[in-house]
Formats: structure tokens, sequence, C-alpha cells
């Protein structure tokens, strides 16, 4: 009998279902809610990423450790303009070779995250925390970048080499152009070495560090696991992977790409010699760049029909079964409705940090109020005094004058 399909709204729901919900306290502290981009994706407590050597050790970052495939990542938002210090003392303190970002500094109009990394000839300095760095080398591609960065502990002198690979056209809650693009990004961290176990976990960061980090590092951990000859149930993965980090692959269309990169990443494993080398012209990284880099809806549905099984199925042991054309309604509505939370969310932000500067606003104009209250019968008998001594003053000058003449 034929394994029951689901579509991918309803296998991301059940997976939201079945997520466990750990503590988050530290998050939430008032002194560290200026270090959270957005307010309802925090690190739990017990995964959460601890700076050393600082008076705060919070940042919002998780440490997601896979046993079975032996690859750890940091995963984090990406960093605020007041965060990008502890993000530099995170990456040097963790010994990690490599940052992947996955999102653009700007996106729609909208500000995803600080512009952490030096341009052209210049250096950055984070006084903070101690830290400068320079770009060594740039290698841009038509749809990611890579750069060389040396990352120097200012104290000690000492300094290392970070790659940077920086995924330039991944959509906020939408998917690259194609899983062959994904993939060769994807092998070409890989074979940088940076994600290795010698080396300390790799940082990987979206925008809110769960969504689209969530996925590269669902795709890696299940190819790995392949590649061991484990069968897979990528949905127990995807699981075991919240436990470390709340809300990893947000949308049904993130789930459903997941599952169409790993079935193509099993085709190199299976022993195709070719394949990365049609991903690599697929992808056409050797063109210019893009000068809008958002895929327009039209290529992103065209992944719509394709056969994929967004269900607990083993992989590649069974094969999996088509979706149905219907999905496409629920997933837009899906979409949709991500991002008008996403939206809602950052209007409260802006809302609640109008309130808290009117509140300053008002405990400074009540703190002048109470300063005028405790001095004015001070200055008022002072004033009363002064009266008086001048009164006195005159009333004796008068008087001299008088007997004088």
């Amino acid at each position: 009998m034929a394994p029951k399909i689901k579509s991918s709204d309803v296998a991301i729901q059940e997976i939201r279902n079945e997520s466990h919900d750990y503590p988050h306290r530290v998050a939430k502290f008032p002194e560290n809610r200026n270090r959270n981009r957005y307010r309802d994706v925090s690190p739990y407590d017990h995964s959460r990423v601890k700076l050393q050597n600082i008076e705060n050790d919070y940042i919002n970052a998780s440490l997601v450790h896979m046993e079975e495939a032996q690859r750890s990542y940091v995963l984090t938002q990406g960093p605020l303009p007041n965060t990008c210090c502890h993000f530099w003392l995170m990456v040097w303190q963790q010994k990690s070779k490599a940052v992947v970002m996955l999102n653009r500094v700007v996106e729609k109009e909208s500000v995803k995250c600080a512009q952490y990394w030096p341009t052209d000839d210049r250096e950055m300095v984070f006084k903070e925390t101690g830290f400068r760095v320079k770009l060594l080398s740039e290698d841009v591609k038509s749809y990611y970048t890579v750069h060389l960065l040396q990352l120097e502990n200012i104290s000690s002198g000492e300094t290392r080499t970070i790659s940077h690979f920086h995924y330039t056209t991944w959509p906020d809650f939408g998917v690259p152009e194609s899983p062959a693009s994904f993939l060769n990004f994807l092998f070409k961290v890989r074979a940088s070495g940076s994600l290795d176990p010698e080396h300390g976990p790799a940082v990987v960061h979206c925008s809110a560090g769960i969504g689209r980090s969530g996925t590269f590092s669902l795709v890696d951990t299940c190819l790995l696991l392949m590649e061991k000859g484990d069968d897979i149930n990528i949905k127990q993965v995807l699981l075991n992977m919240r436990k470390y980090r709340m809300g990893l692959i947000q949308t049904p269309d993130q789930l459903r790409f997941s599952y169409m990169a790993i079935i193509e990443g099993a085709k190199c494993i299976k022993g195709d010699s070719n394949i990365q080398k049609r991903w690599k012209e697929l992808s056409e990284e050797d063109l210019s760049p893009a000068s809008d880099h958002s895929p327009t809806r039209g290529v992103t549905e065209k992944y719509n029909g394709n056969r994929i099984c967004p269900e607990g199925e083993k992989l590649p042991g069974e094969r999996c079964a088509g979706l149905s054309s219907k999905i496409q309604d629920s997933v837009e509505e899906s979409r949709e409705s991500v991002v008008r939370k996403r939206i809602r969310e950052d209007r409260k932000a802006a809302t609640a940090q109008k309130v808290q500067r009117m509140k300053q606003r008002l405990n400074e104009t009540e703190r002048k109020r109470k300063r005028w209250l405790y001095w004015q019968p001070i200055l008022t008998k002072i004033g009363v005094l002064s009266v008086v001594l001048v009164g006195a003053l005159v009333s004796w000058t008068l008087f001299f004058q008088q007997h004088v003449l």
C-alpha cells in the first residue's frame, strides 16, 4: 500500500505541533531586549551561545549540535548595529572558520541585517569587544559572493582568516531559484573545509536565524547522514534540530525546497560524477550579478509541481510521490500569514521603541519637575532674603548719606 502523502503546509504544521518548547528566559531580560531583532525569536537557555569574558554574556545565537552527522552550527540572527561587536566576539570564541550569510542587508526596503563586515579596502574596528576586521579579497558570482576577511584580536595581535559566504539571491520567506544553485553554493562552502569538525562551528545567519538558516543546516545535515550510509527521516532530523533553536524552517515552501535539494543532492552521493558540474552550469554562477537579486515570483513557482515528498518517509531508499497542485493556494496563504506576522512584529517593535522614548521623555520631565519642586522653596527663601538684604543695604546707604550731609 502506497504511503499517504501530505502537502508541505500540512507537514510544516505537524512539525510545529510536535516541536518542543524550552525555556528562553535570558532573552527576555530587560537588558537583553535591545539585542533581539525580533521579539518572537529567542534562543533557548540550554543551547544559547554564551559570550565569555564580558559583563553581559547574551547574544541571540544557538549552538546546534547534530551528533549523528558530527556537525555543529551556530545559528544566529542578522547582527544589529549594537550587536556587531558581540557577533565577532562570538566568531572568535567559537573558533569558527566561516560565516554563512543567507540574506541581504536590505530587502524590499527593510533592513534585515547590519553591515558588519568591511567593503573595499576599508577596515572596521569594534572597540567594545576589541576586534578589527579587514577585507582581504572578494570573489563575486552571479548569486553569491565569497569574502576572505582578517579578524584581529587587538589586545593580543592574533589574526585569523574567516571565509564569508554570502548568498545574495535568497528571498525572505522564499526559496532560491533552483536546488542546483543552492547545492552549488553549499558544496562551495563544504569544499573550503570550513564545516569540518576540526574547526569550530560555522556561523550561519539570515535575518531571524531560523528560516533560511534552518533550510541550509537541514539540507547539509541530511546529505551528511546519507554520505554515512544512514537511512534518514527528514522530519525527525528537523525536529531534532528544533530542540536547539526554535522555529527552524518557517514556511511550506522552505520545507518543500529542503526535500527537493536533498533529493537532488542524493544523486551526487549515489555516484553521479557529473552532477556538480551540471549544478554549476545550471546556476550560471559566472554571469554578472543581476541588479535586483530578488527572483521573480514566476521563477519560484516553476517548482510548485515538482515531485517531492514533504513527509516522514526515509530517503533515498523510497521513491517520493508527487504533491497535489492544490498545494499552491495553501502555500501562498501560509507564506502571506508568516509575512503578515513579521510585519506586525516589526510594527510592534517600532511602537514599543516609540513608547519607550515617550516614557523616557516623561520620566525626564518628571525628574525636572521634582528637582524644581525641591529647589523652589529654597530659591524663594533665597530671593526673599536677597530682597531684605538689598532693602537693608539701600536703607543703610540713605541713612548714612543723610547724616553725612
